[in-house]
C-alpha cells in the first residue's frame, strides 16, 4: 500500500490540489486542447473561436502550460504530446468524456458533509440524468473502455462461447473488443432503452452490428427473459451502483441467462477484505455514496460470496489490474 508522507506541506497540496483539477475541467470543458490541435496558436487566435474573456483565457493557458499540458513559446500555444492524444477529440484516444463526468460529479463531492450528515446522495445516478451529463457518462464509460478493452480482450478466455451477454454493458465497448478479438463469438449488450443511441453509434462505428445487438431494459425492475441463452456474461462496473440485495439479484439475473459450465466474468474495482484499500476503490465507494441510496465498493470476498451463493464455482481472480485499480473476478456455472 502506498505510504503518504503527510506534512503540513503535503496537506496543503492535497487541500488546495483541485486548483489543478478545475483547470484542467475547465480545458476540457472550453475544448481549448481541441481548438489548438496541432498548431500553435496566440491567445488572440485561441479567443477568435472561443470568444471568451481573453484576460481570463490568457490566465488559463498559462496555467495549463505551468502543467504541462500546453506548451508556451513565443506567445504561442501547443498542445504536449499528452494533451494532443488524450484531450484534444481529434484523438482516437480522447477521454475528456470521462473527465466532464469528472466535473459534473464535483458538486456531489463539495456536499459529502451534507451526504453524511442526512445520510443520502447529494446527486442524481448519471445514467438517469439529463443529456449532458448522460452523454457525458455513457462515452466516458467508452473512453475508459477503451483504454482497457483492447488488450483485455486478448487475454480474457473466452475459447469455446459462442454467445456473450454484456450485462448493462452501455455503450457496448467490451462487447465489441471480445467479438473482435474471438471470431466465432456473438455478443447481445443489455442497457436502458436511453443507451441504445450510444450503443448502436458504437457497434457500427467498428462494423460489428451483425454480430452485436443491443437489448433495452433495466436490470434492476426488470426480469431478464433470455434463460440458458449465453455461455459467457460480462458485467464491467454494475455491481457497485447497488446496495448488496440487488448486487446479488444483478448476479441471479445473470447466471440464469447462462447455460450451465458457462464463463462468468466480474469487472469492478474491488476492496481487499480489509476495505481500507487500494486508495482508488475505497474513494469510489464514497463516490457511490454520495450518487445512489445504497451503492459502495465490494470486496473479492463479498463478491466471490454473491457469486458462489448462485452456484457459481471455480471462482478466482485474475491477474489483470486496470488504470484505476479495477479488478476482475471469473467462475463457471453449474
Amino acid at each position: 500500500m502506498k505510504q503518504f508522507n503527510w506534512n503540513p506541506g503535503s496537506l496543503l497540496e492535497m487541500s488546495g490540489y483541485y486548483w489543478k483539477t478545475c483547470a484542467l475541467h475547465t480545458g476540457v470543458k472550453l475544448d481549448i486542447f481541441t481548438v489548438i490541435g496541432s498548431d500553435a496558436l496566440s491567445v488572440d487566435d485561441i479567443n477568435e473561436k472561443l470568444e471568451v474573456d481573453k484576460r481570463g483565457l490568457s490566465m488559463l493557458l498559462n496555467a495549463l502550460s505551468a502543467l504541462e499540458l500546453l506548451v508556451k513559446k513565443d506567445k504561442k500555444y501547443s498542445n504536449s504530446p499528452p494533451a494532443l492524444t488524450f484531450l484534444s477529440k481529434g484523438s482516437q484516444q480522447y477521454i475528456g468524456f470521462m473527465i466532464m463526468h469528472h466535473h459534473h460529479l464535483m458538486e456531489s463531492w463539495h456536499k459529502m458533509d451534507k451526504a453524511i450528515i442526512e445520510g443520502r446522495p447529494t446527486r442524481s445516478r448519471s445514467s438517469f440524468s439529463d443529456e449532458e451529463r448522460r452523454e457525458s457518462f455513457l462515452m466516458g464509460m467508452f473512453n475508459i473502455g477503451m483504454a482497457v478493452a483492447p488488450g483485455l480482450s486478448k487475454e480474457l478466455d473466452l475459447s469455446g462461447c459462442k454467445r456473450l451477454l454484456d450485462f448493462g454493458g452501455g455503450p457496448g465497448t467490451y462487447a465489441i473488443h471480445f467479438c473482435l478479438a474471438n471470431p466465432e463469438l456473438s455478443a447481445s449488450v443489455y442497457d436502458l432503452e436511453t443507451t441504445r443511441p450510444f450503443a448502436e453509434k458504437t457497434i457500427n462505428k467498428f462494423n460489428v452490428s451483425d454480430r452485436v445487438d443491443f437489448i433495452s431494459g433495466n436490470y434492476i425492475e426488470d426480469e431478464f427473459a433470455y434463460s440458458d441463452s449465453f455461455d459467457a456474461a460480462w458485467l464491467s462496473h454494475i455491481l457497485h451502483g447497488e446496495g448488496p440485495e440487488q448486487a446479488q439479484e444483478i448476479i441471479e439475473k445473470a447466471v440464469s441467462a447462462l447455460k450451465p459450465k458457462s464463463k462468468i466474468y466480474i469487472h469492478d474495482f474491488i476492496l481487499n477484505d480489509n476495505m481500507d484499500g487500494p486508495l482508488f476503490p475505497a474513494l469510489f465507494s464514497i463516490n457511490m455514496y454520495l450518487g445512489t441510496p445504497e451503492g459502495q465498493s465490494y470486496s473479492e470476498t463479498e463478491i466471490s460470496d454473491m457469486l458462489k451463493a448462485h452456484g457459481v464455482k471455480n471462482i478466482k481472480r485474475l491477474s489483470f489490474e486496470g488504470p484505476t485499480q479495477s479488478g476482475i473476478l471469473s467462475g463457471v456455472t453449474s
